[in-house]
């Protein structure tokens, strides 16, 4: 029998226990990133058990089982005793890398774990379970309230936008256009890696006023001043930035069907003729059968926020027509995430 048995492997009655224990993987990765290790062994190089747990501050009876556990997920490799990142560890879980993911994780440790915990009071309720109920109002007022959570949510943000902004940068026509404004901007993610890969382009990023401080370091450690602004705004009271293509990028799920569509029309409103909308989410397959992640996400929404769910490509589509788009298609983009777009009027 190997000795590197995987978590998939085995009879169904191991399959099935596995994945009811699927949170042990998680929480060692979520753990992990809590406490930095890929971060040190960046900094510090390659390190064996007994020092990095002393560079940790972790008591020695847990810490090779927990350095090894990394191993076998793949997520750290060890050589004669000595433990080291992977290429995919160094590039994406160094906190010092543009490239770190690792603020989408640190949110899933720090808030949304404790809110999968109570998944069956969501379900039988309809509520959210991170302390927040529909009468409460805007989930992001609360958020963003507190200036270090609304930090660490852009940084999630960032880490959870990372891939689906590079693959629209290679997907997406640009060429066609020359200005996108991209709505529920963050720390500027889409825009810095759209503007990068292409030159012609100018782009602005719409959202509250307290996420600018987040986007203007963006915007100065990429060097993108002269073509790349922050508008502050409210969706719901504001009409959208003009631009010749407008973005929605994981902001659609977070609420209900009347706030989705309205988005979508202030979208049209403020496109000029020939202007594309793109939606960018983890969309449910349409048959609601193969894209487990689109299915869970829509899961979060139900804890995380008064009103949100996730939906299919074919249902963005229906609504884009209803607003009034024209030629409206829903592609994969990259991994579990899809790219609906819309246009307005004639196509170019």
């Amino acid at each position: 029998m190997s000795t590197e048995r995987q978590l998939t492997n085995g009879t169904a009655q191991d399959r099935i226990v596995q994945l009811g224990l699927g949170f042990w993987p998680a929480k060692v990765l979520l753990t992990a990133v809590e406490l930095g290790v890929y971060s040190v062994l960046a900094a510090d190089g390659p390190t064996d058990a007994t020092t990095l747990a002393a560079r940790l501050g972790l008591h020695p009876r847990g810490a090779r089982d927990f350095f090894d556990s990394q191993v076998a997920l793949g997520l750290l490799e060890r050589t004669d005793g000595v433990y080291a990142n992977t290429p995919d560890t160094d590039r994406y879980l160094d906190q010092a890398k543009d490239t770190y993911i690792g603020g989408l994780l640190e949110m899933a440790q720090e808030q949304w774990y404790q809110s999968w915990s109570n998944l069956t009071e969501a379900l039988r309720t309809g509520e959210p379970q991170n302390n927040l109920s529909a009468d409460d109002g805007d989930p992001f007022d609360v958020l963003y309230a507190d200036a270090e959570l609304a930090s660490r949510f852009q940084k999630a943000m960032t880490g959870g936008s990372l891939a689906a902004s590079q693959a629209l940068a290679r997907a997406f026509p640009w060429q066609k256009y020359g200005s996108v404004a991209d709505i529920g901007c963050a720390e500027g993610i889409l825009l810095n890696t759209v503007l990068t890969a292409h030159p012609h382009l100018s782009g602005t990023g719409f959202d509250r006023p307290a996420v600018q401080p987040n986007f203007d370091r963006t915007v100065e450690r990429t060097g993108l001043s002269g073509r790349m602004r922050f508008v502050p705004g409210s969706f719901f009271t504001d009409p959208l930035p003009s631009a010749e293509v407008i973005v929605f990028g994981r902001v659609l799920h977070d609420w209900d069907l009347a706030t989705k569509r309205m988005l979508l029309k202030k979208a049209y409103a403020a496109l000029p003729p020939g202007g594309a909308v793109v939606v960018y989410e983890s969309m449910i397959d349409d048959d609601r059968r193969t894209n487990t992640f689109g299915l869970l996400t829509s899961l979060h929404m139900l804890l995380e926020s008064p009103g949100g769910f996730d939906y299919t490509g074919a249902d963005c589509v229906d609504w884009m027509s209803d607003v009034g788009f024209t030629n409206c298609s829903a592609e994969p983009l990259d991994g579990p995430v899809s790219v609906v777009v819309g246009h307005r009027c004639d196509v170019r």
